[in-house]
């Protein structure tokens, strides 16, 4: 039988622990530049220690700045050249800790000494862009009306009775974002707001009449219609509409034509008025606000070489109030407190500069690996996976895409996300490899060169690829070409 003993053994052995500070650097790294002012502005509310040079005024007494002399070098703000960083045990460095370990470091901080040299010194003055490119006041203080205030405005000011309204008010909330009423039923929003079925219609009869004609439709076809009355088109576009949509969406004009027995320069005639109609009514009231890209970093060539510079504009500038110095010399439980409030300031602020520091690291090895896509443009991207910026760096590929998502660079080409320049490779017959990116560039320029009355279809697209040596599937120009949005070679076609 066999025994069984409790025994006691040590094992020494390394790993790499999730601290909440290493959570935080990582966190911030995939932060967009939105997002890390949002998450900037939430800890400045919530710990006193931390203020905002652009917006907190000096108090007598108060410092702003590092001598250089303390215990440790400390970044003052996100946007500043400042000293040395320390090394975040994040995944760009792969270095193992303990929990035990952290919260020995940071107690060993002499925090009197700490603030007694934070002396007054002037924030670097960030670089600033041209003001011309970023969006006017006018453009940024303005606030949409969305589909659902627009209609009920026009509810409010109809002559319907208080169950009509509440009928009405039911459409409206059931509308999507063209503007169609397709998830319920009249009749069940009818007995909802105890309106007879027949008034209930003749109630959505009128609200399809509210401006934008179309919307409360319940698809396509009755929006069309609707706009086609309206606007007084005729009769002929009144029965494309209504016997030939398949036929209309297809641009089988022909075919139309030759049921209606009439010439088709008619039928493209009044297929060209409903082709001026709009198809989601809706669309202008509905969707998110625009938002207006900043770019993260900027790319500037001086004569041969390029430069990345960081874009600063807008991002707060982080310092550690002094004011709360004298209260480290108060009761116990003060110090406490303000100490945690300290290394959590201390940490925010470390990880932020990491942050940025990372970014520039990784778009200039960017810029070294696409150099010719700087000096060119598109087609001249290469085909480049993470692990190509990964090895570059010395990262690993997580970060990589962590720092590249959400983060845009302002080029000579123009303003990409730093993760348009990873591109699968597509392979050519006597060359090197080409971008997958530079390819869907290649198919867009040989759509727009076709002759529209007899556009090209996707073998023949692969064939002209091929005469320019890049290998190519027809299954892959269809699947390239519906992502740059562009139609099939029937629905292409020009009859006139």
């Amino acid at each position: 039988m066999t025994m069984m003993e409790l025994k006691q053994q040590l094992k020494l052995s390394q790993q790499l622990v999730m601290t909440p500070q290493l959570q935080q650097a990582i966190k911030l790294l995939q932060l967009s530049r939105m997002e890390l002012v949002d998450m900037v502005r939430e800890e400045l509310m919530e710990n006193p220690v931390l203020e905002d040079l652009l917006e907190v005024p000096s108090r007598s007494g108060e410092v702003h700045g590092d001598s250089g002399e303390g215990l440790e070098k400390q970044a003052v703000s996100v946007d500043g050249k400042v000293s040395e960083a320390p090394v975040l045990p994040n995944e760009v460095q792969e270095e193992s800790t303990t929990p035990k370990d952290a919260e020995k470091k940071v107690e060993e901080i002499d925090w009197d000494r700490y603030l007694e040299n934070y002396t007054l010194q002037a924030p670097t003055p960030a670089f600033r862009a041209d003001s011309e490119e970023l969006p006017s006041i006018e453009a940024t203080l303005t606030k949409r009306t969305n589909l659902f205030d627009h209609l009920m405005w026009q509810v409010k000011l109809s002559d319907f009775t208080d169950i009509e309204k509440s009928f009405a008010a039911l459409v409206i909330g059931n509308l999507d974002d063209s503007g169609f009423l397709k998830e319920v039923s009249v009749t069940e929003l009818a007995d909802q707001a105890s309106l007879d079925p027949e008034d209930a219609e003749e109630v959505l009869k009128i609200m399809q009449e509210f401006d934008p004609i179309g919307c409360c439709t319940r698809n396509l076809q009755e929006c069309l219609l609707l706009q086609t009355r309206y606007l007084g088109l005729g009769d002929l576009a009144e029965r494309i509409i209504k016997d030939f949509m398949p036929q209309l969406e297809n641009k089988n004009f022909p075919q139309i034509a030759r049921a209606l027995n009439l010439p088709v320069e008619e039928v493209y005639e009044a297929a060209k008025e409903i082709g001026e109609l709009d198809p989601r009514p809706g669309r202008n009231y509905s969707g998110d606000e625009p938002q207006y890209i900043t770019p993260d970093v900027y790319v500037h060539k001086l004569a041969d070489k390029y430069f990345v510079v960081p874009n600063d504009d807008g991002l707060p500038k982080l310092k550690i109030s002094g004011f709360y110095r004298s209260a480290l010399a108060a009761d116990q439980r003060s110090r406490e407190y303000i100490q945690s409030k300290l290394r959590s300031a201390q940490w925010l602020i470390r990880s932020i500069d990491q942050r940025r520091r990372t970014i520039i690291k990784v778009t200039e090895a960017i810029v070294e690996k696409q150099r010719e896509f700087f000096d060119k443009g598109v087609a001249y991207l290469k085909p480049m996976i993470l692990r190509d910026i990964a090895e570059a760096v010395g990262m690993h590929e997580s970060t990589i895409s962590r720092v590249t998502t959400n983060k845009y660079v302002h080029t000579p080409q123009g303003i990409f996300e730093l993760k348009y320049f990873f591109n699968s490779a597509i392979k050519r017959l006597s060359d090197e490899d080409v971008a997958s990116e530079a390819v869907k560039q290649e198919i867009k320029k040989i759509i727009a060169e076709e002759d529209a009355k007899n556009p090209y279809s996707d073998q023949k697209i692969v064939e002209l690829l091929g005469d320019r040596g890049i290998v190519i599937a027809r299954r892959t120009v269809a699947k390239y070409r519906e992502m740059l949005g562009i139609l099939s070679s029937s629905k292409r076609k020009q009859y006139f």
